[in-house]
């Protein structure tokens, strides 16, 4: 991107019409052009390599990696790379892991079709962009002194949790991240020492009072 280029954009999400939605809100502004699209966080890993975008708007529940593990993949790969989170989660631990893993900001999609031009620019520039949602939950929890246990894992570590919460198999786990079964196995004893839980049942009841998943 130059004064005079527009932005160029990569959008990940594994939702045909929501890229689509996505595009339509973003081709309003003529200063910001979509270059690519990918519905798999392997498949935007690949293509970012190859366009090199300005910025890429990737949403987390996906398929294969998930965008969790695909920003960790494309920051480790080039470290200048901005990532903005477009995500359904409007919660502050998975804001705050995004930015761990290396994203530049997060934007719940109740937000869309306000902030998210705004956010675009914002991030570009090289600042990070929370959306107002998102401020506004990490106020509260700030004001009313809550902590978040997630606070204590790292972004690959908090990735491994919401597989492991959502019941996917270890083997499974150590094919999609690209690791041996062994690290995984060695992550999960990690995980309950630093949240203090044994079982799966208090790993599902820890992430349900965090609102990582519904009741």
């Amino acid at each position: 991107m130059t004064e005079n280029n527009p932005i160029r954009v990569m959008l990940v999400d594994d939702h045909a019409v929501v890229r689509a939605g996505v595009r339509r809100l973003l081709e309003q502004d003529t200063k910001i052009t979509v270059v690519a699209e990918a519905d798999t966080g392997e498949r935007a890993y690949q293509l970012f390599g190859k366009e090199l975008p300005d910025i890429t708007v990737l949403d987390l529940s996906m398929p294969g990696i998930g965008g969790m593990e695909c920003i960790k993949r494309i920051v480790a790969r080039y470290p200048t790379a901005k990532i903005l989170v477009l995500s359904m989660h409007e919660n502050a631990a998975f804001a705050s892991q995004a930015l761990k893993a290396g994203a530049k900001g997060y934007l719940a999609k109740s937000g869309l079709a306000e902030e998210l031009i705004n956010a675009i620019q914002w991030v570009t520039t090289g600042q990070t962009y929370l959306g107002s949602e998102i401020s506004h939950k990490i106020a509260l929890q700030t004001n009313n002194n809550l902590s978040d246990p997630m606070q204590v894992l790292s972004a690959r570590e908090f990735e491994i949790f919401r597989m492991l919460v959502d019941g996917v198999e270890l083997n499974k786990i150590a094919t999609t991240l690209n690791i041996s079964l062994k690290t995984v196995a060695n992550y999960q004893t990690g995980i309950k020492q630093k949240l203090e839980i044994n079982t799966p049942v208090e790993m599902v009841r820890l992430a349900i009072r965090c609102g990582l998943i519904e009741g």
